[in-house]
């Protein structure tokens, strides 16, 4: 096997901590609205709120970090290959073709998922975060009051749930690496693991990582 270092110490760290307060807040969420009780009301309030803080915080901080390190280029829309990813997913995928994407460092994305993931935080996250924000603090803001406290849970709950079918999209997608548990491994060593024979020629992106000194193998 041939081994791969392609996420840092902290894009593992953001990506974990990241899924824990989503999981926090979907759970505590659909609980105060009244889903179903297992806290009681109060404290799932209590716990929804710590949350959501602390995910803001997160988002902020991750913000800065890719826009310091051009983690940000992972993110940017591309068409070149993304015929040949959507086939792989559709057809290739079941016939143990090999992925038409090469993951790097500072290429982990494939076009699809650059299209899925930059839709969470241009589209997703930020109704949540602006509904979140209008309901939490209802009293104080006007535009609060001008839209209507019912309107604003119906976007909240709306966006929640698309953030859930995106969570569930995600897991399915991660069970799609060359073995069931592959992909999950990866995110918590930082290490993929590859076949001898599916070693490649470095890409101009994997040229580039190592003129700015980006070896593998250091977080």
């Amino acid at each position: 096997m041939k081994r791969r270092y392609v996420y840092t110490l902290f894009q593992r760290f953001w990506h974990w901590t990241q899924a824990s307060l989503i999981i926090t807040l979907a759970f505590t969420g659909f609980e105060v609205h009244g889903t179903y009780r297992v806290l009681g009301f109060e404290l799932a309030a209590r716990v929804h709120e710590y949350a959501a803080v602390a995910l803001l915080v997160l988002v902020a901080f991750t913000i800065f970090w890719h826009l310091t390190t051009g983690g940000w280029r992972h993110y940017v829309p591309t068409s070149d290959g993304i015929i040949a990813q959507a086939r792989y997913y559709t057809s290739g995928i079941f016939r143990n073709e090999p992925h038409p994407h090469k993951r790097t460092e500072i290429s982990r994305l494939n076009p699809l998922q650059r299209l899925v993931y930059l839709g969470f935080k241009l589209l997703i996250f930020p109704v949540i975060a602006t509904s979140g924000l209008l309901y939490l603090f209802y009293s104080d803001f006007a535009l609060s009051q001008q839209i209507g406290l019912a309107t604003i849970a119906f976007v909240h709950v709306a966006g929640a749930i698309l953030l859930l079918s995106f969570l569930l999209v995600h897991l399915y997608m991660n069970t799609t690496g060359h073995t069931l548990l592959s992909n999950l491994v990866t995110m918590i060593t930082g290490w993929e693991e590859l076949e001898e024979d599916h070693e490649e020629a470095d890409t101009g992106e994997e040229i580039a990582e190592r003129k700015l000194g980006m070896e593998p193998g250091t977080d």
